[in-house]
């Protein structure tokens, strides 16, 4: 990640951590006598903040009024599972002791290689994402995402002579995209990678994945009132300890400074895919990295897409897949889903929700 693309992402990431710290010290209700019964005490919420996970920023608050000591334990261990899941995915590198996806795609067209339990069920839930979206959450699309990672990273150093992938190049990578090509035998824990020319990408699934084991960690451990945020993928666990949700915010996609929406959640995730992050410019044009299975290019469908749903890596995979279908499509397979809440903002600036984010509105709309 180069430094301006970092400082942006932690100037986002505080004004996220102002609005859920805002929402968390809001008064709350009016009581009906406040001498027969005393305004609950005000808690500040507690934070720490990772550098190492997913190539992006992560935190984890806690705004039940946790003691130190059981926050410092109880973020160590997210912290633990998001070091593992990182090591996992890393497709760029290799880590001693551990067969992970770079291992994975080094080895394809050859043997099968043996893989942590955790890893293999990741594998079988992206095979699932598949099916649920016709083919448009496709962890098997690395071929075709390599060019375009290979030229946004050559654009990053050298603007002025930035290009975009041959046509050609990304027709003849798309035939090494089979989702079939990844074979896993879940009972002797291998996976195997069939075609040598294909390779495995989780940019569109990953990150959500870890931060719901990692929220289900919260979850049977008795925590109540935490937040994940993991690079922008906010997982909430229960409610404020008034039994309200917090205040987030949804960026507006044309202005780097502002937001165009805002939501009140509890016990749930919100996911945002948007044109802003990870592109760079040829000839004027912005080209994002969310890649139209269909077309090889960008989407161009919307400006950004937010899916509100339980559980974040359902979230992840949606709001990838959904980025690359039309509104009623996306509502047809929200409604298949069932629990999915959306926010579609066109490239026109036009925004279309389904109803239950519309009642999720919190005003003001921060900016």
């Amino acid at each position: 990640m180069n430094a301006a693309v970092l400082v942006k992402r932690i100037c986002a990431a505080f004004a996220l951590l102002s609005l859920l710290v805002m929402s968390a010290c809001a008064a709350p209700a009016a009581q009906e006598s406040a001498a027969e019964t005393p305004l609950p005490q005000k808690i500040e919420p507690k934070g720490k903040v990772y550098y190492s996970y997913f190539d992006t920023i992560s935190y984890v608050y806690d705004y039940a009024g946790d003691s130190a000591e059981r926050f410092d334990e109880r973020s160590a261990e997210v912290s633990h599972i998001l070091s593992d899941y990182h090591r996992f995915f890393d497709i760029y590198h290799e880590y001693s002791g551990v067969n992970n996806l770079c291992t994975l795609n080094k080895a394809a067209g050859g043997e099968a290689l043996e893989l942590d339990e955790r890893l293999i069920d990741f594998l079988l839930y992206a095979k699932e994402m598949y099916t649920l979206t016709n083919g448009e959450m496709n962890v098997m699309l690395g071929a075709v995402l390599r060019p375009w990672h290979d030229c946004r990273e050559a654009a990053s150093n050298d603007p002025l002579s930035a290009v975009i992938p041959d046509g050609e190049t990304l027709r003849q990578a798309a035939r090494h995209t089979g989702i079939e090509l990844l074979e896993i035998d879940a009972e002797k824990r291998t996976a195997r990678i069939a075609d040598p020319e294909a390779s495995i990408d989780v940019g569109a699934l990953g990150k959500g994945y870890a931060t719901e084991r990692a929220a289900e960690f919260l979850e049977s451990d008795g925590a109540y009132g935490y937040v994940l945020n993991i690079g922008g993928n906010i997982r909430c666990i229960g409610t404020r300890p008034d039994g309200s949700g917090w205040v987030t915010a949804i960026r507006d996609p044309f202005d780097d400074e502002s937001y165009c929406r805002s939501i009140r959640i509890s016990d749930t995730s919100c996911v945002t895919s948007g044109i802003y992050e990870r592109y760079f410019t040829v000839d004027g044009q912005r080209y994002h990295h969310i890649i139209d299975k269909d077309t090889l290019y960008p989407a161009a469908h919307f400006a950004s897409l937010t899916v509100v749903t339980h559980d974040s890596a359902l979230a992840d995979a949606l709001s990838t897949a959904l980025f690359c279908m039309s509104i009623p499509e996306g509502e047809a397979l929200a409604r298949r889903v069932g629990g999915v809440e959306l926010l579609w903002i066109l490239p026109d600036g036009e925004m279309h929700a389904t109803p239950g984010f519309d009642d999720m509105t919190a005003e003001p709309t921060p900016s």
